[in-house]
């Protein structure tokens, strides 16, 4: 058993009033660690959600983008200006969300969520691909139908690309010979009743393959809709087997930023990366900041 350690209580990233598109809120986050530099992708938003609505309404619009910052240490980021994916399609009319970043072979790969803001079931699996972090292009659908919470796996199997996603309330695998036709789904894990991990659960990033299996580290929420991070191990060779699952969570909302803001009690992650012989997980708290939080990697048992 293990837990995440914070490596500072204070938040790495909030938002920036002076910022338009991200004067709200700056929450969870992708993470690449190249050249000896950590590179965040984190969902940004320049309003106010309002959920308690029949429907998306114009006069509460909030439209997410995706920011980039960069990092020596992992805690202090320089950050871009301007966003560097926005909303481009129909499907992105209320911008991009959520985005979590695979390297597979030379080239990068993003899966997010696209919200047209017809409904609240409105959003799909998006994709955009890059092979220098900056210049993403593609912006297209990957699976036509409400879905979310999707990464790739970091290698293939048996020749076939991976995709794990949510068809609420379960984390599913599919996968692929062209990224473009996803075949063979299936749930490989469940919400457990009356523990933290009840109402639904989804996948944090792409997991990350260690000697034992896959590190799959994810989100579990509770009746009262409190978020935590779990993790679990995952077959090498065969990714859709759970080897083993802690039962108790990894991370979970205890500062006051984590309790309180857009959407309170909440750690949510959507990337985790290994350096310097630990795991570090950024995680958005209360919808709102960005934080950091570790585990050695000798330190992970199940």
């Amino acid at each position: 058993m293990f837990r995440l350690r914070r490596l500072t209580d204070k938040p790495i990233l909030s938002p920036i009033k002076e910022h338009e598109w991200e004067r709200k809120a700056v929450f969870n986050a992708a993470v690449i660690y190249e050249d000896h530099k950590f590179h965040l992708f984190y969902r940004a938003s320049n309003n106010g959600f309002v959920l308690n609505t029949e429907k998306p309404e114009e006069k509460h619009k909030f439209v997410s983008s995706i920011g980039y910052a960069i990092s020596n240490d992992g805690i202090n980021f320089e950050r871009f200006d301007k966003p560097i994916i926005v909303g481009e399609t129909e499907q992105e009319a209320w911008g991009v969300e959520d985005p979590r970043v695979t390297k597979i072979d030379n080239k990068y790969y993003m899966l997010y969520t696209g919200f047209g803001g017809k409904s609240w079931d409105d959003f799909r699996i998006c994709m955009a691909a890059s092979y220098h972090l900056k210049n993403w292009e593609g912006h297209r659908v990957v699976l036509d139908e409400p879905n979310k919470d999707a990464a790739l796996l970091p290698e293939k199997i048996n020749g076939k690309y991976v995709m794990f996603h949510r068809r609420e309330h379960d984390i599913w695998i599919a996968y692929s010979d062209d990224l473009i036709n996803w075949t063979n789904h299936k749930i490989i894990m469940k919400p457990i009743e009356d523990t933290w991990k009840s109402k639904k659960i989804g996948i944090a990033g792409p997991p990350i393959k260690r000697d034992d299996g896959w590190l799959l580290i994810y989100h579990g929420v509770d009746k009262n809709n409190v978020y935590r991070l779990g993790a679990a191990l995952l077959d090498l060779k065969d990714p859709s087997k759970v080897v083993a699952r802690q039962k108790e969570p990894i991370l979970e909302p205890e500062l006051d930023w984590e309790r309180e803001g857009l959407v309170p009690n909440v750690v949510f992650s959507c990337g985790a990366v290994e350096a310097n012989g630990m795991y570090y997980v950024y995680y958005g708290g209360a919808d709102t900041h960005i934080g950091v939080a570790v585990v050695e990697k000798n330190k992970i048992s199940f």
